[in-house]
């Protein structure tokens, strides 16, 4: 393949280019931020009181919007409060959906990454670096996503547990279904033998030396098995399920996790497909 360079443009500093002409490219394709399967819900959205937001995304297939503000040039004090702003506005306004702001500028700098990564954690807030690259008459655009919504700790990792017993499940499900997370047990253990259930009062979780794994849970019911691998929504694994037969409930946004619906003998029909699935938990675990 042939080399070839690129020149930088500022978009703040072009004759021609300017913040609608990015408004329109981004309304065109929203997936070119990276920020998965989303299409595009408003623009130039009026708040109360508080001026329009640039951009209202939303995830194609989940129940997540993102409150957009563009800034050419490098962030500034006044652009981060404004997305904070809108960004609670939308929250308060539709708490039906999840929300995450997201800041747009040509140049994030360290001083205001530092206060971006302050508020992470506190707030749902997502940095993108946007750059403009000219070759011969074309431009394009490239996003570089520089600070991600941090993922919360799971609240079973995180808060005291409740432990239970094998008796308990066995009751509140049933020995069936109860069963069923064994078999998913036996499967995780290609990936490490010394896991083992381990019950609690709200989930069934995995364990090591006693140290909480949870990167697949299980919830017995009376008649099926909610089992629930630790997998990133992406276009890969939403075609992969989206083309089998396995009952899946939803896809918790929160907690980064599929909740999937299975009877007694599905684990044997869908085997390769779950074990599939189980591989793609561990290798996101472990950074793979």
């Amino acid at each position: 393949m042939e080399f070839t360079k690129f020149e930088t443009l500022s978009i703040r500093n072009h004759p021609e280019l300017n913040e609608r002409w990015v408004q329109d490219r981004i309304a065109e394709d929203p997936t070119m931020l990276g920020l998965g399967d989303i299409v595009l819900k408003d623009r130039e959205r009026i708040q109360p009181r508080a001026g329009r937001l640039d951009l209202l995304l939303q995830d194609a297939e989940f129940s997540r919007r993102y409150e957009v503000e563009i800034q050419l040039g490098p962030t500034d004090e006044s652009h981060i409060i404004r997305t904070i702003e809108y960004w609670d506005i939308e929250r308060k306004r539709y708490p039906q959906y999840e929300h995450t702001a997201v800041i747009i500028a040509e140049d994030i700098t360290s001083r205001f990454l530092n206060v971006i990564n302050l508020f992470n954690g506190m707030i749902p807030l997502v940095a993108i670096q946007m750059r403009a690259l000219k070759i011969g008459d074309k431009v394009g655009l490239v996003f570089t996503k520089v600070v991600d919504q941090v993922t919360l700790g799971l609240v079973e990792e995180d808060e005291v547990e409740e432990p239970t017993d094998r008796a308990y499940w066995e009751s509140r499900g049933s020995k069936k279904t109860l069963a069923m997370a064994d078999q998913l047990l036996d499967l995780a253990k290609a990936h490490d033998p010394a896991l083992e259930l381990k019950y609690n009062k709200f989930y069934i979780g995995m364990a090591k030396d006693g140290q909480p794994q949870n990167i697949l849970t299980f919830r017995p019911k009376r008649e099926f098995l909610r089992f629930e691998p630790r997998l990133k929504s992406s276009p890969e694994t939403e075609a992969l399920l989206d083309s089998s037969e396995l009952d899946v409930m939803d896809y918790d946004t929160r907690w980064s996790r599929y909740r999937i619906r299975l009877k007694p003998g599905e684990i044997e029909k869908h085997k390769k497909l779950l074990v599939d699935l189980i591989g793609r938990a561990f290798s996101e675990a472990n950074g793979e």
